[in-house]
């Protein structure tokens, strides 16, 4: 993928400045990144914390005079309670299998002494563009997002915590149905996304476009997108994004 592209499209732009937004201006000392992967909301909140700790399952590489990398598991972090102004977390709860979520969620309320920011793609049918390992031959939901989320599923998360703002970002109207979903598996999932170097999730191989398919397959292919594309006339557009601050109770 490429990063900087990606992070230039304008929707992006408008879903970093939404997430910087809803920072509070109280309690800026300290911050923790959740899956800080290439450094870019790191460095962004190192413009308004003293101190950023940015956290992946491998040791992130961002060189700043104010952040600190580290590698670590989300499902125990190895951080005292209470020690962070703010908790960040944005495109990873959709990627946490769903027997650790709940671990996560609650790991974030214990380590922040105020806030935890939250940002998560809304109600995603995460059927939709999912991909087929031809080294497995098991099925992946699409950019592996293994979650999706409502305002109710992610407050049932944080019970410790109260929701303190919140903001949708963008509009989505991508939806599928079983009998799309039917026809695509067996014409291979030839429209997943295979672009992003995604990953099996199940035998961890390199997920790669079919390269060749047969007439039925592409019939079945072409039916599927008719389908789905007279479906999509119905289908309500809703948010793309949530984003979610809270805060947390005081005992």
């Amino acid at each position: 993928m490429d990063l900087i592209a990606y992070r230039n499209k304008e929707i992006e732009k408008k879903r970093t400045d939404d997430l910087m937004a809803l920072i509070p201006g109280d309690s800026r000392k300290t911050a923790l990144d959740i899956g800080a992967w290439d450094g870019w909301f790191s460095l962004l909140l190192a413009e308004r914390f003293e101190r950023v700790t940015a956290l992946d399952l491998e040791k992130p590489s961002i060189a700043h005079p104010k952040i600190q990398c580290v590698k670590g598991d989300a499902t125990n972090l190895a951080f005292d309670n209470d020690e962070f102004d703010l908790v960040f977390c944005a495109e990873v709860l959709e990627h946490i299998p769903s027997n650790h979520l709940q671990k996560v969620c609650s790991e974030l309320e214990r380590v922040t002494k105020k806030y935890i920011l939250i940002g998560v793609p809304f109600k995603q049918d995460i059927r939709v563009g999912r991909t087929k390992c031809h080294t497995c031959g098991k099925r992946n939901p699409s950019y592996g997002h293994i979650n999706s989320f409502d305002e109710h599923r992610l407050k049932k998360l944080f019970p410790l915590c109260e929701v303190k703002k919140i903001s949708f970002v963008g509009l989505n109207n991508k939806c599928t149905n079983l009998l799309s979903m039917l026809l695509l598996d067996l014409a291979g999932n030839p429209y997943g996304s295979y672009q992003d170097d995604e990953w099996c999730l199940h035998c961890g191989a390199r997920l790669k476009r079919p390269l060749q398919r047969n007439i039925l397959q592409k019939v079945l292919t072409r039916m599927a997108v008719y389908i789905q594309n007279i479906q999509q006339y119905f289908h309500r557009p809703q948010p793309n994004w949530i984003h979610i601050l809270f805060e947390k109770r005081k005992v």
